[in-house]
């Protein structure tokens, strides 16, 4: 019996030991083998927007300095954007992307004279960014102030949309049919600065939904499926009162809704619409979906106050998947939360920059796991009521890191690199604040 007893004993710890060295030699793996590329060597950009009239406006310009990612995560080492960094081309907040590795900046002018210019920027460490010498000009096409952002293609393609005010129609007795403007849809190759393609139509929504007054305002946020053959592109919801005329501050909102083109020709665009969420899902001056580890695209929504924000799928048939619903407000216990901008990060992580009623508009940053549908602040960031992201574009994902750049309005803050496959934070460098100013992204 005790021999018995003995051998269960010792076959229980030999299995007990070869189970560890599995786990051990998974984490192993899990540390050796990043989520996502690896560049060695990238630059780290960070990005400043400055003050115009009021603190935060970000309406002065945009500056940006880069640094080795040995700097970056240094919390003993300064970066200070605005007095030793370089401006951009854009009269208000440049709406910036980079390319994966941290090589080039890519920038359409926001605005102004050159508004809708395109160009790029060579980086080459510190205030050195070498703009292209060629540009092309999409504004004849989307206007001076287009949204876009750059495809998941190897930087090949970015894409820009735009609405035109959106104008009233009325039947021959003056009686209300719909609202509607023009959208623009078009593409750029990034690596040879030309026009690829561009479409123009008028998106209809369904004759009720346009007899209520419901259109769409503006576009944003487009992003590539899996299989390379369609945008999903984001919309913003208005809705004008068919008896007035005039824009309803408060409305019943629909069900939220993207538009879907055919890529490359831009053509045959469809209107694909959610029933579990209600919100835009154009996001703001940042990107707002992204296609996940299991193919499926994963799109944030704004503007809800009833609800908060939601994370949607979208399904590889490229409609909703209506059986996924994922709160904000339920997974982080609070009311009101709105996503100001977020990142994939891989393997069903992504990290958001998000506020919430009762705030008073101070932001947070959150660890969301889509495949759970759970989401939690982010600890050992330093808060402060001064925090807005309300303009926040960039983060940088590279390997196992995310880095993020957090800094109050006219306050000095820092980056943060965050361990994507642990949720561990460390602080790096220290970002150098001016009155009124915030840092709005890393590049």
């Amino acid at each position: 019996m005790k021999k018995s007893t003995f051998k269960l004993l010792a076959c229980g710890l030999v299995l007990t030991t070869f189970a560890l060295t599995i786990s051990c030699s998974s984490d192993d793996n899990n540390n050796e083998n990043p989520v996502n590329p690896e560049t060695e060597g990238r630059w780290i950009t960070l990005a400043g927007a400055l003050m115009q009239t009021e603190p935060g406006d970000g309406n002065g310009g945009t500056k940006v300095y880069s640094v080795t990612k040995e700097n970056a995560k240094d919390p003993n080492f300064s970066i200070n954007v605005y007095d030793n960094g370089s401006p951009v081309q854009s009269s208000r907040t440049a709406r910036l992307q980079s390319s994966v590795d941290g090589s080039t900046l890519f920038n359409i002018t926001y605005t102004g004279a050159n508004g809708g210019e395109f160009m790029t920027y060579k980086v080459n460490g510190a205030a050195n960014f070498a703009q292209s010498g060629s540009t092309v000009n999409i504004s004849q096409y989307a206007g001076t102030s287009p949204r876009w952002v750059k495809l998941f293609d190897g930087d090949k393609t970015g894409v820009a949309v735009n609405v035109t005010t959106p104008a009233i129609v009325t039947d021959a007795n003056k009686v209300y049919q719909r609202t509607r403007g023009t959208a623009t849809v078009l593409s750029l190759n990034m690596q040879q600065t030309l026009i690829t393609a561009f479409k123009q139509y008028e998106i209809a929504l369904s004759a009720q939904e346009e007899a209520q007054g419901h259109h769409i305002f503006r576009l944003d946020a487009p992003t590539l499926n899996k299989a390379g053959n369609k945008l999903i592109i984001g919309t913003w919801m208005r809705k004008t009162n068919p008896t007035t005329g005039l824009n309803e501050a408060s409305f019943e909102r629909l069900g939220s809704k993207s538009v879907v083109v055919d890529y490359p020709s831009l053509e045959n665009p469809q209107v694909i619409t959610s029933t579990v969420a209600f919100g835009d899902t154009s996001g703001y001056r940042s990107f707002n979906s992204f296609v996940g580890t299991d193919g499926n695209i994963y799109q944030a929504t704004q503007r809800d106050t009833k609800n908060g924000s939601y994370i949607l799928k979208i399904n590889q048939n490229n409609q909703y998947d209506n059986a996924y619903s994922f709160s904000l407000d339920a997974a982080l216990g609070v009311k009101g939360s709105y996503i100001d901008a977020w990142r994939y990060a891989g393997n069903g992580i992504a990290y958001a920059v998000y506020t919430h009623d009762g705030a008073d508009g101070q932001g947070f940053v959150a660890r969301i796991d889509l495949n759970a549908k759970t989401a939690k602040k982010v600890e050992g960031i330093t808060y402060d009521t001064d925090l807005d992201f309300g303009q926040y574009q960039g983060f940088v994902v590279d390997g196992n890191d995310l880095y993020i750049a957090v800094t109050p309005v006219g306050k000095d803050g820092n980056l943060y690199i965050v361990d994507i496959p642990t949720g561990a934070v460390t602080k790096g460098a220290k970002l150098v604040n001016k009155p009124g100013n915030h840092y709005i992204g890393v590049f």
